[in-house]
């Protein structure tokens, strides 16, 4: 039997987290855990043994997001995806898509397991974007920032991997595991003058 040890960085704010707002307002809500594999390749790369290995085709805009199931690549700049999935059931040292990645890409590519480094906080409802413009200076209009988009960006003065996953909306925010605490607490702050 295996024993799972992993302490997510915000298990002490969980209760809080989960207690603001509601359906009219906006809620948070960490989803600690996800698999993370930053993906670079050369110009070379095998690509088609790539979308094999994901099962997805690889978004080739910077700033979008493909999408199956759980699993999504983010375009995070030219040939440099981050893709993310569900937690593995047991933890390990390394997810078993960054060795998928690197055997379909070979030499041309690099797969890097980043899993530890952030956690995802997801912000949902019809204020999630008025809370999260207080902090960051990336156009969130759905003109300019829909489903299907992601960007890096400051919010709150952390760096953060923001990705609006629907039309309700929802927003994810990956935040580095060191910043964590900070922007949560951050997060329940800008949202209290639409959960009074």
């Amino acid at each position: 039997m295996t024993v799972d040890v992993r302490r997510s960085p915000l298990a002490e704010l969980a209760g809080e987290l989960a207690a603001v707002g509601g359906p009219g307002s906006v809620r948070f809500a960490e989803r600690p855990f996800r698999v993370q594999v930053e993906l670079r390749a050369a110009a070379d790369a095998p690509v088609s043994r790539l979308y094999e290995a994901l099962a997805l085709m690889l978004p080739r805009g910077v700033g979008y997001v493909a999408s199956t199931g759980d699993r999504d690549a983010l375009c995070l700049a030219p040939r440099w995806w981050l893709v993310t999935q569900s937690p593995e059931p047991a933890p390990v040292l390394e997810s078993a898509l960054a060795g998928r990645l690197r055997t379909a890409g070979g030499a041309a590519v690099s797969a890097v397991d980043v899993s530890a480094q952030r956690t995802t906080i997801d912000v949902t409802g019809p204020n999630a974007r008025d809370v999260l413009a207080h902090g960051c200076s990336v156009d969130l209009h759905p003109r300019a920032f829909g489903p299907g988009r992601c960007t890096q960006t400051a919010l709150a003065k952390a760096q953060v991997v923001l990705q609006q996953l629907d039309r309700a909306p929802t927003f994810r925010v990956l935040v580095r595991a060191s910043f964590a605490r900070y922007l949560a607490e951050w997060l329940l702050d800008a949202a209290t003058e639409y959960v009074g």
